[in-house]
């Protein structure tokens, strides 16, 4: 390809909407354009990143026996009431009608379509297993699209689904898969990491998380410095500590005004944050309850819910009726359950409300008061690992995939059965596993940028290599040995850019750096004189020359 036949809008200036670096080099290099709020055109450069992207997750969904399929956007609405998901999806789920009144959503995702394709033509458990992908586009009405590609509302995924006579069969293709997306994500060169995941909306049972490290991550991912163990900040569970401390102190109330947060009450009190105790009051279905945790840890939702059921958190008039005072909520006489994490509950002498306005209680401890023991909390940097090995390491992550052990919770409710060895109708097991497509380059670029631009991989560059010919449109000589070693390239099967603009030659040295193109070749009058080019890799910063005819079998060995 030649540059002056390839729209490549490249610019210098960052947009101004354009928060981290993914975001704004992709619009620089002309990768993508904003059309609205969520909304990108993928632009030619984009579109053979994009491609490269798509075919290295086809090659190896094929390599694992998974068969391509296609599957619409528009779905109708009486495959999600059947699932019972059009009144629960929420609002990201967007609703419409047909000129027929008929309701149908744009699919933000295909468990309900693929499970009724299954209905349709698996009839027998003869023909189990059986594995389908699609790579497709997906509309989810994100309240806060944000970071470019990185949360969209129009987006790309792979999509896989598996059907399977019982949990067995879909534990063996779980592990098929779960080894295919790390041949993908090698392939791909992306530093990251599996963790355990909760299965959120999609539901199911066991789930994991490939995570792409970057600090501009959206999500927490935990893992031990010494183990492969490693989770997303949800999952990570505690066990219940033995209590080693003794009280060397007697309790009294202390008068702290009107400070009311644990930084606050600790830093007036000049204690630490650890030895605070804070109380979160919640509604659930069987009433208001108590959750106690220490004054430096988090409250961890997703194990509450667990817990409880759907809950909310208490309001100021709600926590008033209950005798209660915010800011000062204390562990003693309470009339509802109280709730204790495992590592509150091994205090000392700790501070907590006096449930009396202005007022705290120090040296407090847990003699005599009732309450249940149990893990509240979210993991912080230093906890010791869940396996016993090592402590837990803290980092962002990008979720760029998610597999799930689906179970029968769609194929139940949509009577997705075969009939099983004797002859009686089996409920068929199912497996789900997705990638982000297009989020997966805006992280490849997370981890893979300097101060001039994108530093893309051989496998998804839009280009391998760009040979950037000096005076190319007034130099003879120099136009006739770039054309050449440019068809040189072209039969080789290598993936050339050819820089034939009227450019100084600092715009085509900083656009091939802005693309992130690996290699580049320069040609001037001076090297059709001594019979070289020159040679510069996009990773490193040294130059080298070699002979003319050596070009192309130096790049080929670079392709290994």
């Amino acid at each position: 390809m030649k540059t002056t036949k390839l729209l490549i809008p490249t610019q210098k200036e960052v947009p101004n909407d354009a928060k981290i670096i993914s975001h704004q080099l992709m619009i620089r290099a002309g990768l993508i354009s904003k059309l609205a709020l969520g909304l990108y055109s993928y632009l030619p450069i984009g579109i053979r990143v994009l491609q490269k992207v798509e075919n290295i997750i086809r090659q190896e969904m094929n390599k694992s026996g998974a068969q391509e399929v296609l599957m619409p956007i528009v779905q109708p609405a009486e495959l999600w009431k059947e699932s019972g998901r059009w009144d629960k999806y929420g609002a990201e789920l967007l609703r419409f009608t047909d000129r027929h009144q008929r309701e149908f959503c744009l699919g933000p995702t295909h468990e309900e379509v693929i499970t009724h394709l299954a209905m349709q033509y698996l009839r027998s458990y003869k023909q189990l297993p059986m594995n389908f992908y699609q790579i497709q586009t997906k509309f989810r009405d994100e309240i806060r699209p944000r970071f470019g590609v990185i949360r969209m509302r129009e987006f790309i995924m792979k999509d896989a689904y598996s059907f399977h006579l019982d949990d067995a069969s879909l534990q063996e293709t779980y592990e098929v898969m779960y080894k295919t997306y790390c041949d993908i994500f090698n392939r791909l060169g992306l530093d990251y990491r599996i963790v355990l995941a909760d299965s959120g909306s999609i539901g199911g049972d066991a789930s994991h998380e490939f995570h792409v490290l970057a600090d501009s991550g959206e999500d927490t991912i935990c893992f031990s410095d010494e183990s492969d163990y490693a989770a997303n900040i949800e999952k990570v569970t505690f066990s219940k500590q033995e209590k080693t401390c003794q009280s060397t102190t007697v309790e009294s109330k202390v008068l702290t005004k009107e400070k009311t947060s644990i930084e606050d009450v600790s830093k007036f009190l000049n204690v630490k944050e650890v030895n605070c105790v804070k109380i979160l009051i919640i509604k659930t279905k069987d009433g208001f309850k108590a959750l106690a945790l220490r004054g430096d840890h988090e409250l961890n939702e997703i194990k509450i819910h667990n817990l409880f059921g759907d809950f909310e958190f208490s309001t100021n008039n709600e926590i008033k009726n209950l005798g209660l005072k915010k800011g000062f909520i204390g562990i003693k006489n309470l009339d509802i359950d109280l709730i204790v994490d495992y590592s509150a509950s091994v205090l000392c002498d700790f501070v907590c409300g006096a449930n009396e306005y202005n007022y705290h209680l120090i040296g407090v401890n847990w003699k005599g008061i009732k309450f249940i023991n149990a893990d509240l909390r979210n993991a912080v940097d230093g906890d010791y690992s869940p396996d016993g090995k090592g402590k837990l390491m803290i980092k962002r992550g990008i979720e760029v995939g998610h597999i799930f052990q689906l179970g029968t919770k769609y194929s139940s409710v949509m009577k997705a059965n075969v009939i099983g060895e004797s002859g009686k109708a089996v409920t068929i097991t199912m497996g789900c596993y997705g990638i982000g497509v297009t989020r997966i380059i805006a992280a490849f670029i997370e981890q893979n940028h300097d101060d001039k631009g994108i530093i893309f991989s051989q496998a998804i560059a839009p280009f391998q290599i760009v040979i950037v010919p000096i005076n190319y449109n007034k130099s003879t000589r120099v136009k006739a040995l770039a054309d050449k070693l440019y068809q040189q390239f072209i039969k080789a099967s290598i993936d050339v850019l050819l820089d034939d603009r009227k450019e100084h030659v600092g715009i085509m040295f900083a656009d091939s750096e802005l693309l992130g193109i690996p290699h580049r070749m320069v040609i001037s009058d001076t090297h059709a004189d001594n019979g070289n080019v020159e040679y510069k890799a996009r990773n490193k910063t040294n130059k080298i020359e070699i002979k003319f005819d050596d070009a192309l079998s130096f790049i080929q060995s670079k392709m290994i």
